[in-house]
């Protein structure tokens, strides 16, 4: 077991992400820690005023790549290997802490356990949130949420891990999309543990448009096409599309009628049926890019 830790790095990664990161950074030094806070922004070319507003606060040390270069892993790994501490945090710019709990609630599942190897918060919308998406945030993080159940979850949005972990198994360089999903499949694997440290809250959501759906989905089931065991002529249009699609109507007609946004069945159907379109495509195609027999 690792002990308590005096220090954290936090690794936060930065895309034109300005109307959200002073908030972001500012809950990162509001936490109720003694310790030593190092932040680490790593920026992949932001045009927006992401920069100054970084320079500007002075607090974190920044990292600037050049734009069309940003590939998930090295870009992690990176991160790690800059930190000046053991204990390590990752955090997208977009993701503010709910309060000065979350980074001593994070840590905490990973302080007890002897063989954790990573822990994630909880995360919650923002208020603008459209409910397909609100949806999803109760279906993946909720008190109640099915993902417990479900072959595999996790999250890199707000993580922490410790360095010997990333050292032993570090996160893999080649994918675009689904590399969190991969790295935590390979730790338990190696018998390490993932932690789901519900009272650390972080406030993040996304309203992606029909093609963002459609282009997120395709790339996280190609990138999980590598280790899946799942045989395309399974991921197929007339049962995992179209069945599927609406099982998923069904769950969002009962989600919306419990929370009264019955006006965004309609959004959530389309969002749907072109996040199973993209499942399905970005299947096939992963399944061919890593050689294997359609």
């Amino acid at each position: 077991m690792h002990s308590n830790p005096q220090a954290v790095s936090i690794i936060m990664r930065s895309f034109n992400e300005g109307w959200a990161i002073q908030g972001s950074i500012d809950g990162v030094f509001q936490q109720d820690f003694e310790g030593d806070i190092e932040l680490i922004i790593i920026d992949s070319g932001s045009s927006d005023d992401s920069i100054q507003i970084i320079q500007r606060d002075g607090r974190a040390k920044l990292i600037q790549i050049p734009l069309g270069t940003y590939v998930p892993g090295p870009v992690l790994n990176m991160g790690a290997r800059e930190a000046s501490h053991d204990w390590i945090v990752y955090l997208n710019a977009d993701a503010q802490p709910q309060d000065s709990s979350w980074l001593k609630e994070l840590l905490g599942p990973c302080l007890v356990d002897p063989k954790h190897g990573v822990a994630f918060s909880r995360q919650v919308p923002r208020s603008d949130c459209k409910a397909v998406y609100a949806h999803d945030y109760d279906r993946c993080f909720g008190p109640e949420r099915e993902s417990v159940n479900w072959d595999h979850f996790f999250s890199m949005v707000s993580c922490a891990t410790h360095r010997s972990v990333l050292e032993a198994v570090p996160i893999r360089e080649d994918l675009q999309y689904a590399e969190d999903d991969e790295w935590t499949r390979r730790l338990i694997r190696e018998g390490y543990q993932v932690h789901y440290a519900i009272a650390s809250v972080a406030i993040h959501s996304h309203n992606y448009s029909l093609r963002e759906s459609y282009k997120r989905s395709f790339g996280d089931a190609k990138a999980m096409a590598a280790t899946s065991e799942v045989h395309p002529k399974n991921v197929n249009l007339h049962y995992y599309v179209l069945l599927g699609w609406v099982k998923d109507a069904m769950r969002d007609l009962q989600w919306c009628l419990k929370h009264g946004r019955l006006m965004g069945i309609f959004y959530a159907a389309m969002v749907r049926l072109a996040q199973r379109l993209g499942r399905r495509a970005g299947h096939h195609a992963g399944w061919k890019h890593y050689q294997r027999e359609i």
